[in-house]
């Protein structure tokens, strides 16, 4: 579908073309003498100004019909004209599209060639720096692609960390629980509600990163005070023995540092069940510390995803991060700049 925003570029470009004093802002090369504008001078400005409304859809059709438009323009040396623009225009587009201009180069070749045997008083070098000036355009477009990609693939990164936590803490979590009922001979309630509570709150969290998916502009929620005292609550209720400790003054954490907590139970629950885990939030004036610590030396070791995306998520926030076997057992530590 052609977009609207190009539709109205080209109609800018268009009109822009024959609003008085514009043309000194114009691209030229050749320096060959004027002649008078004719009609076919207005279908050649059509032909540079038009094309910008497929840009997007098109780009490469785009930059031909351009790049045509352009070769004839200046090899019939017309007066400078601010449709000329649109050939930077289209060279940044294919490069944004992540495309090759080998088209342009080829073009701009034959237009070399053309206003030098028409007696341009241009000589290489001035060929050359005008063709590095298009090749640049081309090039900045280029990087854009390049890093919007980078932005994607982080975007990415960062919600299938979200997907991990949420689903592997909430899951691992009712599957303990479930476990656990098994062996009460009498119906256990509890334990039921305990369940049911869990799959409530991973439903609540996976429909919050379907909202983000759904790019409503969050990204990422801010976890509430109180929250890490659910985590271990939750803990608690699959059986496992979790003592909380808080030093400062209690304010609520940002997701990384939620995550941190979140990914080191779910770690105990599912490598060292019943064992138990200690957890530390200490407040600082800049900065908040986690410490996660579960008795068993050979308990909480994750399967390698859980604790390698707890890393980059801390690195991205600024702070830093461990993990790995501790005097009293196996230790989660993080500290995270606020």
């Amino acid at each position: 579908m052609v977009s609207g925003k190009d539709v109205a570029l080209a109609a800018a470009f268009l009109l822009l073309s024959f609003v008085p004093g514009m043309s000194a802002v114009a691209v030229e090369i050749g320096d060959l003498p004027e002649r008078p504008a004719d009609w076919l001078a207005v279908v050649l400005v059509v032909a540079l100004s038009v094309p910008l409304a497929v840009r997007t859809k098109w780009p490469r059709l785009c930059l031909v019909v351009v790049g045509l438009a352009f070769v004839a323009y200046q090899a019939l040396s017309y007066p400078p004209v601010f449709a000329s623009l649109a050939l930077y225009v289209a060279l940044y587009t294919v490069g944004v599209r992540g495309r090759r201009p080998w088209e342009a180069v080829a073009g701009y070749v034959v237009l070399a060639v053309v206003l030098h045997l028409l007696g341009s008083p241009n000589r290489l070098q001035d060929f050359v720096l005008f063709g590095l000036a298009l090749a640049g355009m081309w090039f900045v477009g280029d990087q854009v692609r390049r890093r919007r990609a980078q932005a994607e693939s982080a975007e990415r990164a960062r919600i299938a960390r979200e997907l991990h936590d949420v689903v592997t803490h909430h899951v691992t979590a009712m599957v303990v629980q479930a476990d656990a009922a098994q062996f009460v001979p009498e119906k256990d309630t509890a334990g039921l509600a305990a369940i049911s509570s869990t799959g409530r709150r991973a439903l609540s969290e996976l429909r919050h990163l379907l909202g983000v998916l759904e790019a409503t502009g969050e990204h990422g929620r801010t976890p509430a005070a109180g929250e890490v005292a659910d985590l271990v609550e939750q803990a608690r209720l699959a059986g496992q023995p979790v003592e909380l400790t808080e030093e400062g003054a209690p304010r609520a954490l940002d997701l990384a540092a939620y995550r941190v907590v979140q990914e080191a139970l779910t770690n105990a629950l599912k490598h060292a069940a019943g064992q138990p885990t200690t957890v530390l939030v200490r407040h600082g004036s800049g900065h908040v510390e986690i410490e996660v610590v579960t008795a068993s030396p050979a308990g909480a070791q994750s399967d390698g995803r859980g604790l390698s995306g707890l890393r980059e998520r801390v690195r991205t926030a600024g702070g830093r991060f461990e993990a790995g076997p501790h005097r009293a057992g196996f230790r989660v530590w993080a500290r995270i700049p606020v």
